[in-house]
C-alpha cells in the first residue's frame, strides 16, 4: 500500500498538478491538507475526477482556509471529521479527519501554524497537539499521522538554525509536543529510513528559497510499530515541487509491503541548485 500526504495550499488552484500526479504516482491513500474548499465545493470541482480513479473520500473543510481530506481506493470506514477535545480558534477548525484504510487508521492533520511564540495563536498550537496525542494514544494499535505538523523536528529539519532563532516551528514547546506523539508509539519513519540524510518538504515560494534549497521538513509520516515495520520506502517527490503553478510543500511518500519504484531516498530529483554557504541566511519575512 502506498500511502502520500501533501498540503496543496488550496486543492483548486492545484488542480491542473494534483490529478496528473495521482496518475503517475498511483497512491493508495492521500492525505490533504490546506484544501481550502467546503465540502461541497470540493465535491463539486472533484467528486467525478476521484471516483473515476476509484477514490472514496473523507472531508473536512471550510471555505477559504484549512480543509483535510483522505482519499483511498482501499476503502474507507469510520470516518472522523475533526478532533475530539482539541480547542477552538475560537471556534473548531477543519484540520483533521481520520479513517479506517485497508486495516490502518489513518489521520490526515494540518496543524496550526502558531504565528508568533507565546502569542494565543501558539497557545492553541500547543493545545491542539495535545488533543491529538490523546486521540493517538486511545487509538488502533495500526495508525498513521500524516500531515503538515508546523513544527521541524530537529534542527537537522531546517537549512539553518540560527534563520529560525525567534520563529515558530522549532521552539522548545513545539518539538516537546510532538515528541508526545512518539512516546504514544508513533515513529517518524521517513527519518527512520534516511537518518543522515538532508531532507526538505516545505520551501518558501520567496526569495528563490526552493532553487537554493533553502527549505525545512514539516510534512510528517508519523507510523505505529505495526505499520513502520511494513515501511519498504519513504520519500519526499521534490519533482511536485517543481515547473508552474506548485504547491510550496513537496508530498511525502511512504511504501508499505512492497516498493514499487525501489527504496528510492528523500528526494527525487536532485537539488536544483545546492547552496553553499547557507549560514547567516534570513527567512524573507525577516528582510
Amino acid at each position: 500500500m502506498r500511502i502520500a500526504t501533501w498540503n496543496v495550499n488550496s486543492v483548486k488552484q492545484r488542480l491542473p498538478r494534483l490529478l496528473p500526479w495521482l496518475d503517475e504516482r498511483r497512491p493508495d491513500v492521500v492525505c490533504l491538507q490546506e484544501t481550502k474548499l467546503g465540502d461541497e465545493a470540493f465535491t463539486a470541482l472533484l467528486g467525478e475526477e476521484l471516483a473515476g480513479r476509484g477514490y472514496a473520500v473523507a472531508l473536512h473543510g471550510e471555505v477559504q482556509w484549512n480543509g483535510v481530506a483522505i482519499l483511498s481506493r482501499v476503502g474507507l470506514e469510520d470516518v472522523l471529521a475533526g478532533l475530539p477535545g482539541a480547542p477552538g480558534f475560537p471556534h473548531p477548525e477543519a484540520r483533521a479527519v481520520s479513517a479506517s484504510c485497508a486495516g490502518v487508521r489513518v489521520h490526515s492533520v494540518y496543524v496550526p501554524n502558531g504565528r508568533v511564540p507565546d502569542s494565543d495563536h501558539y497557545r492553541y498550537k500547543l493545545g491542539w497537539l495535545a488533543a491529538l496525542r490523546d486521540m493517538v494514544a486511545g487509538g488502533p494499535q495500526a495508525s498513521v499521522v500524516c500531515g503538515d505538523m508546523n513544527i521541524a523536528p530537529t534542527d537537522a529539519d531546517v537549512f539553518d538554525p540560527e534563520a529560525y532563532v525567534g520563529q515558530t516551528h522549532v521552539t522548545e514547546p513545539e518539538r516537546a509536543a510532538l515528541a508526545e506523539l512518539a512516546r504514544a508509539g508513533l515513529r517518524d519513519v521517513v527519518r527512520e529510513r534516511w537518518p543522515d540524510a538532508r531532507i526538505f518538504t516545505y520551501w518558501d515560494y520567496r526569495a528563490g528559497m526552493f532553487h537554493q534549497d533553502l527549505g525545512m521538513r514539516i510534512d510528517l509520516v508519523l507510523a505505529s510499530g505495526p505499520v513502520a515495520e511494513r515501511v519498504r520506502a519513504a520519500w519526499v517527490d521534490r519533482q511536485a515541487r517543481k515547473g508552474t503553478g506548485p504547491s510550496d510543500h513537496a508530498p511525502v511518500i511512504v511504501d508499505l509491503d512492497e516498493a514499487p519504484d525501489g527504496d528510492i531516498g528523500p528526494v527525487v530529483p536532485p537539488p536544483s541548485a545546492p547552496a553553499l554557504g547557507r549560514r547567516g541566511r534570513k527567512l524573507p519575512q525577516s528582510r
